[in-house]
């Protein structure tokens, strides 16, 4: 199968949400993502036109399980068919490094948790990926919650690893580990 096929034909789906992957269609919805303080102040700095660029041109390069390229996954609320974020992960060595970015008018609506556990599922299911981290900054306290709710634990607090603005923050660093019979 053709990367181009591989990648359309992932579709995700959960209770409210179809997960398929980011098109060029998209630009407007990442880029609001990428640059919006609601949703970036505890993520990273907002990126230049540039960086950002660069950063959803690399998002359409399509997925493949023996890359370590990103999955990225556009979720869509199947009633009201409204865009709500972003979902995916990188896969490296075995590892999948997930994350996720929601428009703030959907955030504490549970599509953060919804949508990460069926990407798991499917990851689980479709491509026997069994191990899966994820990297929040201190005092990222939704996105702690999302991944509580979903199995991970606090593996390794790395203390100041991260800057956003002139600040340094501690990166927490969450596993979630699957017996390979599942």
């Amino acid at each position: 199968m053709k990367g181009s096929e591989l990648i359309s034909s992932i579709a995700v789906e959960t209770e409210r949400l179809m997960m398929v992957p980011i098109t060029i269609k998209e630009r407007a919805l990442f880029e609001r993502l990428q640059t919006d303080p609601a949703v970036i102040e505890l993520c990273f700095d907002r990126p230049s036109d540039a960086q950002l660029d660069a950063k959803f041109r690399s998002k359409l390069v399509p997925w493949q399980p023996n890359q370590d390229n990103w999955l990225c996954l556009v979720m869509t609320n199947k009633e009201s068919q409204r865009a709500v974020g972003i979902t995916g992960f990188s896969l490296c060595e075995g590892v999948a490094e997930v994350g996720y970015l929601l428009l703030p008018e959907f955030h504490g609506q549970h599509y953060g948790s919804e949508s990460l556990q069926g990407l798991i599922d499917w990851a689980v299911s479709e491509h026997q990926i069994y191990e899966y981290q994820a990297v929040v900054t201190q005092g990222n306290i939704a996105s702690e919650r999302v991944l509580h709710k979903c199995g991970f634990r606090l593996e390794q607090v790395r203390m100041d690893a991260y800057q956003i603005g002139s600040k340094l923050y501690d990166d927490h660093i969450y596993r979630l580990s699957f017996n390979q019979s599942v």
